[in-house]
């Protein structure tokens, strides 16, 4: 009977930390929760950064959705290029010629990605008004820092593109 007691009141209090934690996951402190571990996303700092107004984000929307665009291509252009490279690994002998177009078709595509990075910056220059320029060029000096590969924990490497995260 003593071991039926204690495992009833054990039981009960099994819920009561249960019921209490999912109390406070969906009750608790409410608010932004930025996504990867607590930091924000580079669309929300550049918002805040350059006090863009509603229609400013508006627009900056738009050119979100146009830099995702295009850097989700060349992402994929790059990804192909590099199944492509390793596969020739594979081989009994590597194609030279072969490897070395296959690395010229990353560089290219890389360099079409840092080109689409620029651009979508200086995109947002062109949203600014005159009195957000000096927060802008504020901006431009911590723009490595902000959009620094996102860590992936022991063994991953960053993104392909070393820019700038989708927004």
């Amino acid at each position: 009977m003593e071991k039926t007691k204690l495992l009833t009141v054990a039981v009960i209090g099994l819920l009561v930390i249960n019921l209490g934690t999912l109390g406070f996951l969906l009750l608790g402190p409410k608010g932004h929760k930025p996504p990867h571990g607590g930091r924000p996303e580079p669309r929300e700092i550049i918002i805040e950064k350059l006090h863009f107004d509603a229609g400013q984000q508006k627009e900056y929307g738009k050119l979100i959705q146009w830099h995702q665009g295009q850097i989700e291509q060349l992402d994929n252009n790059i990804r192909k290029a590099k199944n492509e490279l390793y596969t020739l690994l594979s081989q009994p002998e590597i194609n030279q010629k072969a490897k070395d177009s296959l690395i010229g078709v990353i560089n290219a595509n890389q360099t079409k990605v840092e080109q689409t990075h620029f651009k979508h910056f200086e995109d947002i220059r062109k949203l600014c008004h005159q009195n957000q320029m000096e927060d802008f060029n504020a901006l431009t000096e911590e723009l490595s820092r902000l959009f620094a590969p996102k860590p992936h924990g022991p063994g991953h490497e960053g993104p392909e593109h070393g820019g700038p995260e989708h927004e």
